[in-house]
């Protein structure tokens, strides 16, 4: 299992995950901690294997989910996406959906971030 903070500002970067891609196994969960106020956990739509339900934790809190499904998991904080506050996490080392993570509409500045994490797959 993995934790991902969910920080105001990490090195030079501002509104961000402590890690922006983590590899888990099927059947792991992922536990974001509100470290900093304001952020939360969103599934970006179309950013997620099919048959995977919508996700969308409450803003100021934790939150956890278990991966039963293999494949790419595209996530940003719904307050600030367009500041290029997003992740992905890999389940079963899948990425077999890679295509549709692609066409995502990805907003502001997590297009460039988008990108970067997509070339590092």
């Amino acid at each position: 299992d993995q934790t991902i903070e969910m920080l105001n500002k990490l090195g030079k970067e501002h509104m961000v995950y402590s890690q922006k891609i983590v590899n888990i196994e099927v059947g792991d969960s992922v536990f974001w901690k509100s470290t900093t106020a304001g952020h939360n956990v969103e599934f970006i739509k179309g950013g997620v294997p099919e048959g995977v339900q919508k996700f969308k934790s409450k803003i100021n809190k934790d939150a956890q989910y278990k991966f039963e499904i293999p494949g790419i998991y595209a996530y940003w904080c719904t307050p600030h996406k367009g500041m290029g506050m997003i992740g992905f996490v890999i389940v079963g080392n899948d990425k077999s959906n890679l295509e549709s993570i692609k066409k995502i509409k990805y907003l502001g500045k997590s297009k460039k971030v988008a990108q970067e994490l997509i070339g590092s797959l």
